[in-house]
């Protein structure tokens, strides 16, 4: 979908934000809050700070690039920006999955909250002893993913027109939420009993930063970096929507997650055994039915399709941006990245997003709480690029424009790249090593897409010279992989790498990585592998026609 087509004015700072507050409510505070507190008992309350944290600097590292490369869907072309057209490729690729993937999930979050609805078929639609969707359930689903993918196939002036509408729509709810579940009755022990503060522990309190919810709700902040292009004046339009969306996520779903923790009738926590055993199909709505606030059941049942709808705005939006960037680094066919002359959509994208999401959504969406872990993660693989790139670019393109520029870069950027690391073994296996199969497919596809060109240009095509940047990921994603599935048991693992050990081993692995990267980004820009610069050299293709003089007509 090219928004760029459908609105030549460019969007507004108002309508950048709004973006991404929509994006940050998705189908996230629908379940973050319930899932967390299940995972860390009250102790989610410091996951959601620790997430908010940890996006924050992905997003700022992120505010640097996508302000100096306005590109819509730039995230799917930093890494080929940067190291070349095979990074570009593998990072390209799991940028889209990651993009992709929200379109399925936010329809299980609308099926699941349905089966809160107060008819006999609404029952039938999840499997009360998996809480997983039944046959049924998975047929809604594919109705709403098709419905809502509709919504952006003809136009997206309409679903931008509506946009800003949803989002206030989305934002009220919540706070209602939070305002009537505390005047309910808000017991402050459910704070301290079951197990204390942290019932399962340090560790508990870190997976729940990526099984939770809580990376997938903040993962918003994507929609206005890969968006921003379009926006009037990107450079200061890209930051200032980034930190007003986070700041004001974070709030709302502190609250959100504050009030879930203490209006759980104390008996119900009893006779659940603790917050483990605390499991609501549609944690909210499930809640208000046994405070018996019927109104706030009948809010938060319609809120759930409001969400779901306003996030996929953007969502289908994004990825369809993700696949045009592919199609014109030439790894995606070029007809992928047509768009319709009239409405301005790229109905070829959409189409191929439409088949991936129904693949995911009949194989392994069967309930949010399955998608949503393996989605942060498949996300937090899309991050790792962006601290990376500013590096890079630091060292090769001092003359690059940066309205704003990340203090202390030097620090923060291998920081955040380490961050980024842990927060992905943080994930527990098997989610990393399932990312990490679903990520390295990219790799012999690039090799074949590039050894047909070769062929097809009639030259042989150095491959070792091509992969030679991005060989960093391959040992960073099989090595992470390997210490999960080693490590401690707290994070999933076989228990060989003992707790405490295993964290500092992947943070060792992920600092001597991150340098690696940087240093072969610059090598690769000596060997000019990265190409034509979409910014630079079309500055100074532009300066050169400006004042090129006019020259006479040669005599025949």
């Amino acid at each position: 979908m090219d928004m760029s087509a459908a609105n030549k004015k460019g969007l507004s700072l108002f309508a950048l934000v709004m973006i991404g507050i929509g994006s940050i409510f998705g189908s996230g505070w629908l379940f973050g809050a319930g899932t967390a507190a299940q995972v860390a008992g009250p102790a989610a309350l410091v996951a959601w700070v620790i997430g908010a944290v940890f996006i924050g600097m992905i997003a700022m590292s992120y505010a640097e690039v996508g302000a100096a490369y306005p590109i819509p869907g730039g995230m799917a072309r930093y890494g080929s920006i940067s190291h070349g057209p095979v990074l570009g490729f593998i990072t390209g690729w799991a940028v889209w999955i990651a993009v992709a993937s929200l379109i399925p999930i936010e329809s299980i979050a609308a099926t699941q909250y349905m089966s809160s609805w107060s008819f006999g078929w609404a029952e039938d639609l999840v499997d009360a002893r998996s809480h997983q969707l039944t046959a049924f359930g998975m047929c809604v689903a594919l109705v709403l993913t098709v419905l809502l993918w509709l919504s952006c196939y003809w136009s997206v002036q309409l679903p931008a027109k509506i946009n800003s509408l949803l989002t206030l729509v989305k934002f009220a709810i919540p706070v209602l939420a939070v305002v009537a579940l505390i005047a309910s009755g808000f017991h402050t022990d459910n704070f301290t009993a079951h197990g204390g503060f942290a019932p399962n522990g340090a560790a508990a309190v870190l997976t729940a930063v990526t099984t939770s919810g809580v990376v997938f709700a903040f993962n918003g902040f994507q929609a206005v970096v890969n968006l921003g292009g379009a926006a009037k004046n990107p450079g200061r339009a890209i930051p200032i929507a980034l930190a007003g969306a986070l700041s004001l996520g974070l709030v709302i779903y502190l609250a959100l997650q504050a009030a879930f923790l203490g209006s759980v009738p104390p008996e119900h926590l009893a006779q659940a055994g603790g917050w483990s055993g605390v499991n609501f199909n549609s944690p909210f709505a499930e809640l208000a039915k046994l405070l018996m606030i019927h109104w706030v059941v009948v809010m938060l049942q319609f809120g759930a399709f409001i969400s779901p709808a306003g996030s996929n705005i953007a969502n289908v939006a994004s990825a369809a941006y993700m696949v045009r960037n592919l199609s014109e680094t030439g790894f995606f066919p070029k007809r992928l990245a047509r768009t319709h002359p009239v409405y301005g959509t790229a109905r070829p994208a959409m189409w191929m997003n439409l088949g991936f999401s129904v693949l995911l959504l009949v194989t392994v969406g069967h309930s949010w709480k399955t998608l949503a872990p393996i989605i942060s993660a498949a996300m937090v693989i899309s991050y790792l690029i962006g601290p990376i790139a500013v590096g890079v670019f630091r060292r090769t393109k001092p003359d690059l424009p940066r309205p704003f520029r990340l203090p202390a870069a030097k620090v923060l950027c291998p920081l955040t790249f380490v961050f980024a690391a842990c927060a992905l073994y943080w994930s527990r296996w098997p989610n990393t090593g399932i990312v990490t199969a679903l990520t390295l497919p990219a790799a012999p596809i690039a090799a074949l897409v590039l050894s047909r060109k070769g062929e097809q240009a009639g030259t042989s095509t150095n491959l070792a010279r091509q992969f030679a940047p991005a060989w960093w990921i391959v040992f960073f994603l099989g090595a992470l992989s390997l210490l999960s599935w080693l490590g401690s048991a707290d994070f999933g693992g076989r228990g060989a790498i003992p707790g405490g050990l295993d964290i500092a081993l992947v943070a060792a692995m992920s600092l001597g990585t991150y340098f690696w990267a940087v240093r072969a980004g610059v090598k690769a820009h000596h060997a000019g592998l990265p190409g034509p610069d979409p910014v630079l050299d079309t500055d100074t293709a532009a300066r050169g026609e400006a004042t090129a003089p006019e020259r006479e007509p040669v005599p025949a």
